[in-house]
C-alpha cells in the first residue's frame, strides 16, 4: 500500500471510531424511548448503583460524604447579596387529609416576665417539611450499607445505626432549585405527573446551572400552590413527582441531598404494575435512601424560593439545613435555607 493510500485508510478508520464513539454517548444521553421500569430493572440497580461500602463497610452518612471541604467552599462562595429565604412550611397545626397527625401547641405558663409552650411533634408522613435519614426507610429487611433492620431498628432503642444524629453537623452545600412549573409555563403541575430526565436537563438548559456531584436539589411542582388554590387533597395516593426511571441519572450525578414539595415519587407511580415489591411502594424516595444512601427532605415549601431565585435569574444558592441531634431518631423536622 502506498504512503497515501495508508494515510487514507488511517483518515477513514478515524472517521469510522469518532462515528462509535459519538453513536456511544447519543445512546448514553438520549432520551429513553419509554419509561417503563420493571422489578427487576429495580432490583438490578439495587446492586448495580448501590453506594454500600463506597465509604467503608460502617459508613452510616451516605452521599452527605458528598459535600466535601471543597464543596462547602464553593458553595460559600455563591453567597452574593446575603438574603436568606426559608424552605420549609410553617408548623401545620390543623389535621387535613394531607395532615393526619398536625403540630399540638401549647402554652404551659404565661406569668411575670417569662411565657413557656410546648409543641407535640409526629414529623413523618406528608404534612411537615422534614429531612429522613437511612434508618428511615427498608428494602428486603436492610438500610443503607447493608445494616439489617431487626439488628439495628427497634422500637425500644430507636435507630442504633443510620440515625439523623449522623448529619447533626449539619448541611452545607451548593442548593439548586429545579422549578417544573416555570418550565412548563404552569402555575403548578398537576397531581399523578412524572417527572422524567428529559425534564431536569430541559431545566438545566434553561436555568443554565447544571447539577453536579455534591448538590443539594429541589423538586419544585407547585404543590403549595395548587393547596391554596383548590384545596388540600391525599397527597400519599396522587401527586407530581420523580418518575422511577430517574434513578440511574441521579446516581451518575451523584447528587448529595435530595429535597421536593411532597415525598419525591410520582403518585401513582406510572410503573406500578412492573413493580411488585410492597418496600418499593414510593420508589425514588426509597431507593435513594437505601441503595444510595442520600438523606431527603420531604414537604419543603418551595414557592419563596421560586421567587427569589427567578428575581435574580439565578437558581443556584447555599443551602444550610441542621437537623436537630436526635440521638436514634430516624429523622428530624428541619428549616432548610437557601443563602442568595
Amino acid at each position: 500500500m502506498s504512503r497515501s493510500a495508508g494515510i487514507r485508510a488511517s483518515g477513514v478508520v478515524l472517521a469510522l471510531l469518532a462515528l462509535g464513539v459519538a453513536a456511544r454517548v447519543q445512546t448514553r444521553t438520549a432520551a429513553p424511548a419509554t419509561h417503563e421500569v420493571t422489578q427487576a430493572d429495580l432490583d438490578r440497580w439495587k446492586k448495580e448503583l448501590s453506594n454500600w461500602g463506597r465509604w467503608g463497610k460502617d459508613d452510616e452518612k451516605g452521599t452527605v460524604n458528598l459535600i466535601t471541604p471543597a464543596k462547602r467552599r464553593q458553595a460559600a462562595r455563591l453567597v452574593k447579596d446575603g438574603v436568606a429565604v426559608s424552605l420549609a412550611r410553617d408548623a401545620a397545626t390543623e389535621k387535613a387529609i394531607d395532615n393526619a397527625q398536625p403540630y399540638e401547641h401549647a402554652m404551659v405558663a404565661v406569668r411575670d416576665a417569662v411565657s413557656t409552650d410546648r409543641f407535640s411533634i409526629s414529623f413523618h408522613g406528608y404534612a411537615h417539611t422534614h429531612l429522613d435519614g437511612p434508618a428511615h426507610h427498608f428494602l428486603d429487611g436492610k438500610m443503607y450499607n447493608g445494616f439489617p433492620r431487626d439488628a439495628y431498628v427497634t422500637q425500644e432503642a430507636g435507630a442504633t445505626r443510620g440515625a439523623i444524629h449522623n448529619v447533626k453537623a449539619g448541611i452545607f452545600t451548593r442548593g439548586v432549585l429545579v422549578d417544573l412549573p416555570r418550565l412548563k409555563g404552569v402555575p403548578f403541575l398537576e397531581p399523578g405527573t412524572p417527572i422524567f430526565v428529559e425534564d431536569l436537563e430541559a431545566w438545566e438548559r434553561q436555568s443554565g446551572h447544571r447539577i453536579m456531584a455534591g448538590d443539594a436539589v429541589f423538586i419544585r411542582t407547585g404543590r403549595w400552590v395548587r393547596r391554596e388554590r383548590l384545596g388540600p387533597w391525599d397527597v400519599s395516593q396522587k401527586a407530581a413527582g420523580l418518575d422511577v426511571s430517574i434513578i440511574p441519572w441521579l446516581r451518575q450525578r451523584d447528587v448529595a441531598i435530595l429535597g421536593s414539595e411532597s415525598a419525591l415519587s410520582v403518585m401513582p407511580n406510572p410503573s406500578t404494575a412492573h413493580i411488585t415489591n410492597p418496600d418499593d411502594y414510593l420508589p425514588v424516595h426509597n431507593f435513594v435512601l437505601v441503595a444510595l444512601g442520600m438523606p431527603v427532605l420531604d414537604n419543603c415549601q418551595l414557592d419563596a424560593v421560586s421567587e427569589a431565585a427567578a428575581a435574580r435569574h439565578r437558581w443556584e444558592f447555599l443551602l444550610t439545613a441542621t437537623p436537630l441531634p436526635l440521638v436514634r431518631g430516624t429523622g428530624s423536622p428541619v428549616n432548610p435555607t437557601a443563602i442568595f
